[in-house]
């Protein structure tokens, strides 16, 4: 593992960046107790939240970076984070929008339509970032059923991601006809029931969405617990990944290719990048460091790309698209703008077939 950083790569590098700050989490020079508050938390007045979040989504789209992640939790007050990317959508023209999104106490039915509706507002550059809520608190908040383990909380989540796979499916692509004349707005024998029973719901289908312009909205999944790495491997076309070294995170990619080759996928449809949570003013050497960084352990195999949690979103994503990335751009590792117009072509993902239109199953 020592030649990890000494090779070259002609991957191409992907870059992506979280909207909210994130106080404590641990990074590359991690933020302390001091950092401000995310967007939409308390003390931020939600019409304040959103432009503030507009303005990042804009600084992050002239870097042409591949997308953009907004956290979210039931455990805490603030904005609806699909609600704000859906606000931001149409502000933006090209960078990808990942909210996200709990799949614990949700409806997955209701949870597709959102993530397939973000899809169409934001012109086929929507994703969604899948989360579980494992403490007691958030199950009160609800009151419809004890947070069960964790590890069974994962094996639902990906239940919650292969229905919507097939809910997005259910459309296929030329079923909508919207025709004035006649008043035929769809064709019904291009809908089709999905019948889908998990362990813990169950869904019929169709979708009342018709089918997103990438056909799947990219699916994320934080693969840094490992409870959370099956679901990771069979279901995610990016999983962020957390590691100390360039060692580490190779052994994880490798991890997370092996696991989606298991489950028949494509491993090289599956994107592994390092979320790190980044302060430009501890971090020693600054943004001229950081791109060393990035370079090394991309050029070296270790990942795909980088996800960059700035403990200080206003200054931090700022100098990171200002140095980092130029640099980054100046040793051609980077693109200098975007060649594709939805989230799948900046990350070199194929826009699937509809698995019901492909196997010709009916209604």
């Amino acid at each position: 593992m020592t030649s990890i950083g000494t090779r070259t790569s002609t991957r191409p590098l992907h870059l992506a960046a979280e909207l909210a700050p994130g106080p404590g989490a641990p990074g590359l020079g991690a933020s302390g107790p001091g950092a401000p508050a995310p967007a939409g938390a308390p003390g931020i007045a939600p019409s304040t939240a959103a432009a503030r979040t507009v303005a990042l989504a804009r600084l992050a789209e002239a870097a042409a970076l591949d997308f953009l992640t907004h956290d979210d939790s039931f455990a805490r007050p603030g904005l609806d984070a699909l609600a704000v990317l859906a606000r931001v959508a149409p502000e933006t023209r090209a960078v990808g929008l990942v909210p996200t999104v709990t799949t614990t106490h949700t409806e997955p039915f209701h949870v597709q339509a959102a993530v397939a509706t973000l899809d169409w507002v934001s012109r086929g550059r929507a994703g969604w970032r899948i989360a579980v809520s494992p403490t007691g608190a958030e199950a009160r908040l609800f009151g419809r059923r004890e947070a069960p383990p964790t590890d069974a909380l994962w094996q639902e989540a990906g239940e919650v991601a292969e229905v919507s796979r097939r809910l997005w499916d259910s459309w296929e692509d030329d079923a909508e006809i919207r025709d004035a004349a006649t008043g035929r707005f769809v064709d019904r024998r291009k809908l089709h029931h999905v019948n889908f029973q998990g362990a813990t719901f169950s869904v019929k289908g169709p979708s009342i969405v018709p089918r997103p312009p990438q056909g799947n909205p990219v699916t994320v999944v934080d693969a840094t617990r490992p409870a959370a790495r099956d679901t990771a491997a069979h279901h995610a076309d990016v999983a962020l990944i957390r590691a100390s070294s360039a060692e580490e995170a190779a052994a994880l990619r490798a991890e997370l290719r092996q696991g989606a080759r298991a489950h028949g996928r494509d491993p090289g449809q599956l994107r592994v990048l390092l979320s790190a949570t980044v302060d430009l003013d501890t971090y020693e050497g600054g943004p001229a460091a950081l791109a060393e960084l990035i370079a090394g352990w991309h050029g070296g195999g270790a990942v795909d790309g980088f996800h960059l949690v700035p403990a200080v979103p206003e200054r931090d994503l700022a100098r990171f698209t200002a140095d980092t990335v130029t640099r980054l751009r100046d040793r051609g590792l980077f693109r200098t703008a975007y060649e594709g117009a939805t989230l799948r072509d900046h990350l070199g993902l194929t826009r699937p077939a509809s698995q019901y239109a492909t196997t010709g199953a009916g209604a």
